[in-house]
């Protein structure tokens, strides 16, 4: 077990989480200078991305996740055209995208409670207190989750708001819960048997972790959100 983070990966880790703040900034600017998704909620879902997963998120967003500028036609009204239609790209990258969306609700859940939340909560789980947070975690990333859901189901499908929230919760436990899975999976890892205890969550090691625990969390949703959107339960995107 390492008790302390050793030099290199300390290095490694701010390396990490510059990069991912330049991924996301870059998409913010590329967003905000024209390039606005159609669904307005993957414009909040991509720079999120970009910051657990840095220049892979970055190249996700150019290669079928960047919106196509505006045109001008000559009527003098503005239309926006998409060069990527969530009817036509292959079934993987709908899901891809679907799994994304999931994760950014996921990870601002996660963000605001270890970043801001952490010391309001009193308790321990089982004797430590990495369960009491995952527990919040889960609660706050569900609701983040439910939200980002929500507002992708009601721009895509004319029902009753009621409705919409009813398929929310419906999609979002299955692959929240999912998602999850591979992050907690990773950070018991990481504080039971890479360093044998909790990290302290105001270094940079801890918030590398952190975005090798989203990347898991990708790859564990993935099959569930793959499979919701082939039974028709989670629309493709």
């Amino acid at each position: 077990m390492l008790m302390n983070p050793p030099l290199w990966l300390s290095t490694v880790s701010v390396v990490s989480l510059v990069l991912a703040l330049v991924c996301a900034l870059v998409i913010t600017l590329d967003i905000a200078v024209g390039r606005r998704q159609h669904m307005w909620i993957m414009n909040v879902v991509w720079p999120i991305t970009a910051l657990y997963s840095g220049p892979l998120g970055l190249w996700a967003y150019w290669a079928i996740g960047r919106a196509a500028k505006p045109t001008h036609h000559h009527d003098g009204h503005n239309e926006a055209h998409h060069n990527h239609s969530g009817h036509s790209r292959p079934f993987w990258q709908s899901v891809g995208l679907a799994t994304t969306h999931c994760g950014s609700g996921c990870t601002l859940g996660d963000l605001v409670v270890e970043g801001f939340l952490i010391s309001w909560i009193p308790f321990t789980l089982f004797g430590h207190a990495i369960f009491a947070t995952w527990l919040v975690d889960f609660v706050a990333a569900f609701l983040f989750g439910v939200a980002f859901q929500y507002f992708s189901i009601a721009a895509m499908k004319k029902m009753s708001a009621g409705k919409v929230l009813l398929d929310a919760l419906k999609v979002d436990a299955l692959s929240l819960s999912a998602w999850q899975v591979g992050m907690y999976g990773w950070m018991a890892v990481v504080t039971f048997v890479i360093f044998g205890h909790e990290l302290d969550k105001g270094s940079a090691v801890f918030w590398f972790m952190m975005q090798i625990a989203m990347l898991a969390g990708f790859a564990t949703s993935y099959p569930v959100n793959w499979w919701l959107v082939r039974k028709g339960i989670k629309e493709a995107m």
